[in-house]
């Protein structure tokens, strides 16, 4: 079966709907989320720029998704994003974090020294699985050379394996934990990190939902406490955005199934609104 596209117009930012799940069963629900997070935006009638939000002007496409057959899944969704490269920005909706390493695979071809900056509660570069899952997808971008080591940046972790922290040493990625940003304050956190990626050509920016407090979004799979309020995870988004260099962004791991009042989707659909 050849790769599919979606049909790409010219914008300014696009944004694609990613339902894929390579989860090992444990993110069932996730593939809900990209139709339920945009619906969401109907409600955010502008950001906290002041700028307003058109919800019938917005551009959204869908990379078509067979989560029975997660090869080709995986061929699509790195097909795509080669194309859609040519975007100003792009921001994906997962779909479970295993997206990530399609994603970043098409988005990383033929630049010259791109970054990948995570927010995520876990370090994701546990046991290596024969295709990427929302387990390992870390260590395959390492292993198979996608994003240099050094250009990786693991921010708000707070749970970890030890097999993860001998890999995450062994190949000097950085991290910038909870437990750092609690000390060092967000608006210093915040400048610290802007001044790293500034320095990679584009970069990418990849947020999996449990790196926020389940007290603030509890619609996930796993729930680590003590990580970022909403507020905090906005102030830094709000941050980023202003970077000349930043490519693209996918959010994952909402799963409307374990969501409570729709909180979670809700805030998915802010954090899409303060990127714009």
């Amino acid at each position: 079966m050849r790769p599919q596209f979606l049909f790409l117009n010219n914008f300014k930012m696009l944004i694609v709907k990613v339902p894929g799940l390579n989860g090992l069963g444990k993110t069932k629900g996730c593939e809900k989320a990209p139709d339920k997070v945009i619906e969401a935006l109907k409600d955010i009638f502008s950001n906290e720029n002041k700028k307003i939000i058109d919800y019938n002007s917005l551009q959204i496409k869908e990379i078509p998704i067979d989560n029975a057959n997660i090869e080709e899944a995986n061929k699509n969704i790195y097909e795509n994003t080669k194309k859609l490269s040519q975007s100003e920005k792009v921001f994906y909706i997962g779909g479970d974090h295993s997206i990530t390493y399609s994603l970043v695979k098409g988005f990383a071809e033929n630049k010259k020294n791109p970054g990948l900056l995570i927010f995520d509660a876990h370090a994701d570069c546990c046991t290596e699985f024969n295709l990427p899952t929302h387990e390992d997808l870390l260590l395959a971008i390492v292993n198979e050379k996608i994003i240099k080591p050094e250009n990786v940046i693991l921010v708000g972790s707070r749970n970890y394996f030890k097999d993860e922290l001998d890999f995450l040493r062994k190949n000097k990625i950085k991290i910038v934990d909870m437990k750092q940003i609690f000390e060092q304050g967000i608006k210093e956190t915040s400048h610290f990190i802007m001044e790293q990626v500034r320095k990679f050509d584009p970069l990418y920016i990849s947020i999996d939902i449990d790196v926020i407090d389940p007290a603030f979004a509890p619609g996930t799979g796993y729930l680590e406490p003590a990580g970022f309020s909403s507020r905090e995870f906005i102030y830094f988004i709000q941050k980023l955005k202003l970077l000349k260099n930043l490519g693209a962004i996918d959010l994952t791991e909402i799963n409307p199934d374990k969501d409570f009042n729709g909180l979670t989707v809700k805030l998915g659909a802010k954090i899409i609104a303060e990127f714009m």
